[in-house]
């Protein structure tokens, strides 16, 4: 079993299919406080949807297109990483996050973030690694910040939703700004 301490009480661990019961349990204590912020398609509301949701990161995953991972809290799964799209070559990814109300403010998503990113940077090559997120997402945007990700741009009013078209912030880093802010620490090389 893979799973990767990021602190004393928190772990990345991957967020396969057959963990779809303990992802809906998770959607179920989070889906009102996502829902604004994350694709529909992604807010599985029972069990063969929550299922198909981990199955087509799965499938991501094994073409080489993206991936997802979940982060256990003291052993309860309260949210996750993700590569939304990840193209080698390219050398372009998309990185996202979610988190239920109750572990916001543990510092559970910045570590794992910074993980993935750091891999994709260091171990696929990737060189250009974007944050996509509804510009009325202040968390998100504060997160993209306290990451080193800079503001490329907003795309106005570009996907419809309940209270109007929203208006999406593209955020990035390229792979020698992230080499140059996020040195490879000791415990790297293990």
């Amino acid at each position: 079993m893979f799973a990767l301490p990021l602190s004393e009480d928190v772990e990345l661990r991957p967020l396969d299919p057959w963990r779809a019961e303990e992802f809906l349990a998770h959607l179920d204590r989070a889906r009102e406080h996502i829902r604004p912020w994350v694709s529909p398609s992604f807010v599985a509301t029972d069990l063969p949807s929550a299922r198909a949701v981990l199955q087509r990161y799965a499938d991501r995953w094994a073409t080489d297109s993206g991936g997802i991972w979940g982060l256990w809290w003291r052993g309860t799964l309260v949210g996750g990483v993700m590569f939304v799209s990840f193209d080698v070559t390219l050398g372009v990814c998309e990185v996202g996050c979610w988190l239920e109300p109750a572990a916001q403010g543990r510092g559970v998503i910045a570590p794992a973030v910074r993980r993935i990113v750091d891999w994709a940077v260091r171990e696929r090559g990737i060189q250009r690694v974007e944050w996509r997120t509804n510009a009325a997402n202040s968390r998100s945007i504060a997160l993209a910040r306290r990451l080193g990700l800079r503001h490329d741009g907003t795309l106005r009013q570009v996907y419809p939703s309940p209270r109007g078209r929203i208006d999406l912030e593209i955020w990035s880093v390229l792979a020698d700004e992230w080499r140059e802010a996020h040195p490879p620490s000791t415990d790297d090389s293990e």
